[in-house]
């Protein structure tokens, strides 16, 4: 039997046929692809926060409620690009920082998860942020200088599309069959008029492969708080998620921050 031991952070991947996943951990690391088919124990041994290091409980994206209220990293315009305000020279909480994730090609994408959603995600995220939310196909719309523009186009365009995945239904494979070139080419009259020199005219569609054997019919969510121990055979991997074979459902990303100790 394998052991490791360390702090989750989301998995690493790697486009392929099928993708390629990696827990990352200090002094080592796991092609989780290896564990399909295997029995895998997760035990919950405590947190280690992912900026300050120290062993506190975690509040929220692997950080400790100081943490997260405190540093760039965290603020509200990580989650709703629209709040963006760097092009303007305006500090948040760190204009440094602020200046250098911001201002910087932003895209603006259709994805198929569980129904078609828009969202923004950096141009060297490209196609990171479609795995990590599990989409099985996704198209670039927009291609913005800054996070500001990026995030007032997606506001726009919830008007007319989902912005999050429904994640039990993207697990169950329950994927509408759209066609996103279709959808893409009939936007293009509801972006704001600053935005839309910066449509994408030629069409990239973006497929993802996952590597799932068998994807379940009803699923459940593994909580680490109330479930620190925890064992089962591993059938998937689908966005940040270990599926088992009973239907429980693993988010990595979720647990970010939390040491833990694999068994398999």
């Amino acid at each position: 039997m394998t052991t490791f031991e360390g702090t989750l952070t989301k998995m690493e991947t790697e486009i392929g046929a099928p993708i390629q996943y990696y827990l990352i951990f200090d002094s080592n690391f796991i092609n989780v692809n290896q564990l399909i088919n295997k029995d895998v124990e997760i035990t919950h041994k405590g947190y280690q926060c992912l900026n300050c290091k120290k062993a506190k409980k975690i509040w929220r994206q692997g950080f400790c409620y100081d943490c997260f209220s405190t540093i760039p990293a965290a603020a509200d315009w990580i989650m709703k690009p629209e709040l963006s305000t760097a092009h303007l020279d305006i500090e948040d909480r760190d204009l440094a920082y602020e200046k250098r994730v911001q201002l910087q090609p932003h895209i603006v994408y259709l994805a198929l998860s569980s129904e078609v959603k828009v969202g923004v995600t950096r141009n060297t995220q490209v196609p990171t942020r479609w795995i990590d939310q599990g989409a099985v196909q996704a198209i670039p719309v927009l291609e913005t200088p800054n996070r500001y523009l990026a995030g007032i186009a997606e506001v726009a365009l919830k008007n007319h599309f989902a912005d999050k995945t429904n994640w039990q239904k993207m697990l169950k494979n329950e994927v509408p069959i759209t066609n996103l070139f279709e959808e893409k080419s009939k936007l293009k009259q509801w972006l704001p008029e600053e935005t839309k020199p910066y449509f994408i005219e030629e069409d990239h569609l973006y497929q993802m492969d996952f590597p799932v054997q068998t994807y379940p019919l009803k699923v459940t969510s593994l909580n680490l708080e109330k479930t620190p121990n925890f064992s089962g055979k591993v059938v998937g991997i689908k966005g940040q998620y270990l599926i088992f074979e009973d239907g429980t459902v693993f988010n990595v990303r979720t647990y970010e921050g939390f040491v833990v100790q694999l068994k398999f």
